[in-house]
């Protein structure tokens, strides 16, 4: 190109696979990149690169032609083949492309309150942060994932103050479980006070509409109170008795918040041994899915070093923050407006970022705040964040970024990125922490491995019990990892066991099937014959090379734009073609002895590809099943 137009600075040329084989195996778009700026017709432009082109008779491709102003690129099918399948079945790393700038990043997630168990939606973020976490550190960079303990605020007091009406006894196996219960039994107990007091009220002055609203709130809660009872009779009844013997309990638990932020001792002590019991429920969950932590930082710990007083100090010296009633507030609008970043961050224009409150009047600080010194502090030790947080955290992490650009950050608020995430739900399943209801993601782990151990007994029944049982833990908690990742983070999942455990199509027992029967057919191969690659000339042969060879660039791109579906789109794909190629052509068999070792250094290469891409998705790929 710089000999044929040598005026052009030179540029990156764009390649794309062609919608049909016939068109050859790759394709640039170059011509067009160049019309605009030679002002030519890109036909014309296609047809005398073309014509100037030198192929090499013993190079990777056999011959290029243009084709509507498109430039197709047809490969030396025994040497680009050779080149591909050699290279990735003998490298086990085969497809993890190095950046050349590494950095050092920390991706916190899960960050779940220490109140109640993990559950299904929590997993979400637990499984989207792991493989976050896994695409970087194949890409090179150095990352350290964290967890952010939010061991401050209402709720955790108010699970504190419950357990201090139970005189505070040691928890039972699961402490998470049974403070969730605490917790719950406490609002529950709080709330149904509360509407009692206001039924009683709008009784004495007639308002009838009310009475009806309050009477359908205290059945809701009425219901809520003997699901509880009905799964820990023992706590849910002790606290109520409790309970009576306290005029406010909102009181008692503000008081007790309070007391656990200036670092009151007892209250340290109490808060702090609850969220640890609760911490160590979750590690012992999430090591079952091979998801851990390099740092647990909590929030009291920030709090106590004084960094929330010094960003707060920090932002009261900008022209942004002002009092109003005794509470300092930021003006995210002004912000935003005066250092042009609705633009620069892609915001809507017209829309009007609301102020924050920094610290409330009686002296005490939000979550938002806190996290604005959260990360200041995970900045002293890494160049780029990534926060893996539910699409309803938003607006408190724009406010965030906002609050580092008005403190002069704006280099940081730049390498901040909100990974964001929608939901998961399981029909005709309606959770809620406050009333206890919730399906924990333990007992969505037990099940899945559950429906897979009758699935693998089912299609081996001659394994023994203890194979059929470490089949179906690997199957079980693959499937649960790759239905959540396996749909866009910013769409809403609809949990179905039936498409988890899928072992036809599009889920991890689909692809650890092909995995474990690309296995099987290496394992009965005697011998690897003299390949002769110029033989792989059907379409799906070339098809499956094709996708070995993008195996690096999809795995470069996914990591660089944070997609980590399209790591599990991919892998299906590539499941789904070997299958239907084994289902067609022989491989073992086939003849002559050099198309059987082609065919066998293919299924060599595909199993390593499999596998690379399932390790990424945090999923075990078994070689029997």
């Amino acid at each position: 190109m710089r000999r044929i137009y040598p005026e052009v600075q030179l540029f990156d040329v764009k390649f794309s696979q062609p919608p049909n084989p016939e068109m050859g195996e790759l394709s640039s778009s170059v011509s067009f990149q160049l019309a605009s700026k030679i002002r030519a017709n890109p036909v014309d432009i296609a047809s005398r690169i073309v014509e100037e082109s030198t192929i090499p008779s013993d190079g990777l491709v056999s011959r290029v032609e243009a084709l509507n102003g498109y430039i197709n690129f047809y490969v030396n099918i025994g040497s680009f083949f050779r080149l591909v399948l050699e290279t990735a079945a003998e490298n086990k790393d085969y497809g993890f492309l190095k950046t050349k700038t590494s950095e050092k990043i920390i991706v916190e997630h899960t960050s779940a309150n220490p109140i109640r168990p993990l559950h299904i939606g929590t997993a979400r973020n637990s499984i989207l942060g792991d493989t976050l976490a896994r695409m970087l550190k194949r890409r090179g960079h150095a990352v350290e994932v964290h967890f952010y303990v939010d061991d401050m605020g209402r709720q955790v007091a108010m699970a504190t103050y419950g357990w201090r009406l139970l005189n505070k006894p040691e928890p039972p196996s699961e402490p998470e479980k049974w403070f969730g219960d605490i917790y719950a039994s406490v609002n529950i107990l709080k709330e149904v006070r509360r509407l009692k007091r206001e039924l009683e009220e709008a009784s004495d002055t007639g308002d009838y509409v009310r009475v009806r609203e309050i009477n359908a709130e205290l059945s809701k809660y009425a219901k809520a109170a003997q699901e509880l009872t009905e799964r820990n009779k023992e706590v849910f009844n002790a606290i109520a008795e409790a309970m009576e013997n306290d005029p406010d309990p909102d009181a008692s638990i503000q008081k007790l918040n309070m007391e656990y932020e200036r670092q009151e001792p007892t209250a340290k002590k109490d808060v702090r041994t609850l969220a640890n019991h609760c911490v160590h429920g979750f590690e012992r969950i999430l090591k079952k899915l091979d998801i851990k932590f390099d740092r647990w930082d909590y929030e009291g710990d920030l709090v106590w070093s004084g960094a929330v007083d010094e960003a707060m100090d920090a932002l009261r010296k900008t022209p942004y923050t002002f009092y109003e009633e005794g509470a300092l507030v930021l003006d995210c609008e002004a912000v935003a407006k005066d250092m042009g970043l609705k633009e620069k961050w892609g915001i809507n224009p017209s829309y009007e970022i609301p102020r924050l409150v920094l610290i409330r009047s009686d002296g005490t600080t939000l979550y938002t705040p806190r996290d604005i010194a959260y990360s200041l502090k995970k900045f002293e030790r890494v160049d780029r964040v990534i926060n893996v947080i539910g699409n309803e955290q938003s607006l408190a992490q724009l406010q965030l970024k906002i609050a580092l650009a008005a403190m002069g950050k704006i280099d940081l608020a730049d390498r901040q990125t909100h990974f964001a995430y929608e939901f998961v739900r399981l029909p005709d399943v309606k959770m809620s922490g406050r009333l206890g209801r919730y399906v924990t993601l333990e007992e969505v782990m037990d099940k899945s491995i559950l429906l897979a151990y009758e699935e693998v007994s089912k299609r081996t029944p001659e394994l023994t019990e203890e194979k059929k049982k470490e089949i179906a833990k690997i199957v079980g908690y693959g499937a649960l990892k790759f239905t959540l990742l396996n749909i866009d983070p910013i769409k809403v999942v609809i949990f179905d066991w039936n498409r988890a455990l899928n072992f036809e199509i599009n889920s991890a027992p689909f692809i650890q099937y092909s995995y474990a029967r690309a296995c099987n057919i290496l394992k009965r191969a005697e011998k690897m014959p003299e390949p002769d690659y110029n033989l792989l000339a059907s379409g799906s042969e070339r098809s499956l090379v094709m996708m070995i060879a993008q195996f690096p660039e999809i795995f470069e791109n996914a990591s660089e734009s944070l997609k980590p579906s399209d790591i599990s789109t991919f892998t299906n794909i590539l499941a789904d073609k070997f299958n239907s190629f084994y289902a067609s052509q022989p491989v073992i068999k086939a003849e002559p002895s050099s198309l059987a070792g082609a065919r066998l250094m293919l299924v060599k290469a595909i199993k390593v590809v499999l596998k690379n891409s399932l390790e990424i998705l945090g999923i075990e790929a078994p070689e029997r099943m």
